[in-house]
């Protein structure tokens, strides 16, 4: 996630964070494995490749999906937050993969341009980020930072939470069914109606994509107001916002 909302991931959210997730997002699991099997299908080097990670702090699942699946890529990931940033560490150890995963704790800015990568993963990140501004700067950073063509795996919530009044009262329901009380879920809906708005549609995903220099990106995962997308960094990449 990325420095204006690494506050919100403290020690006591990380240590709850892998399960708080799987409830919170249907399909979380499955959702990382997609996006390892999208990568390893858009024909990059199987043997090689380096895959930057933005907002890996937490479960690290992106990357042990990915890894698993292809033993002989490389990651460096990148997160601000120290508790998410442990928490990952932590299960990329478990997982055997400390060797192959360099892991910056920092911003996405603090990562150099001049070695560009194969391909990125960026998974929970957009929608915690205020206002336009944000959002369009972490995807020019991102873009700066590929090779022409390589691909992109985003995914996030897009769709403000109010215009779809049913989809967040499954997301409740969702909270409920896994044994949240009537106060639990009312505490987290209040909490997620009261952060940063996501992209206000699909359509805004991808505007802010283009705007960055990336292409037209493809759905390939949805889950209430979570989706997936695939994408590449265009030939030429824009200009950021001043």
């Amino acid at each position: 996630m990325a420095n204006s909302s690494s506050s919100k991931f403290d020690q006591s959210r990380a240590d709850e964070y892998g399960r708080q997730s799987r409830i919170a997002l249907a399909g979380y699991d499955a959702c990382h494995e997609l996006c390892a099997c999208m990568l390893a299908a858009s024909g990059i080097a199987a043997e090689g490749a380096r895959i930057l990670v933005v907002g890996a702090g937490g479960t690290a699942g992106e990357i042990i999906a990915a890894a698993r699946l292809e033993p002989s890529w490389s990651f460096v990931a990148v997160d601000p937050s120290p508790a998410m940033a442990e928490v990952a560490r932590a299960n990329l150890a478990g997982a055997g993969l400390t060797e192959r995963v360099e892991f910056i704790e920092g911003s996405l800015g603090e990562i150099a341009t001049d070695a560009p990568f194969d391909a990125a993963i960026m998974i929970g990140v957009l929608h915690h980020l205020p206002g336009e501004i944000a959002k369009h700067e972490i995807l020019v950073q991102l873009a700066e930072r590929l090779k022409a063509g390589a691909p992109l795996v985003l995914a996030g919530n897009y769709r403000a939470y109010r215009s779809e009044p049913l989809l967040l009262a499954a997301w409740a329901q969702r909270w409920r069914m896994n044994g949240a009380g009537p106060d639990e879920v009312r505490t987290k809906m209040d909490r997620i109606l009261q952060g940063a708005e996501p992209p206000r549609s699909e359509e805004a995903v991808a505007a802010l994509l283009a705007e960055a220099g990336f292409e037209a990106p493809l759905r390939f995962f949805s889950s209430l107001f979570w989706g997936a997308w695939f994408t590449r960094r265009a030939s030429a990449t824009p200009a950021s916002h001043t």
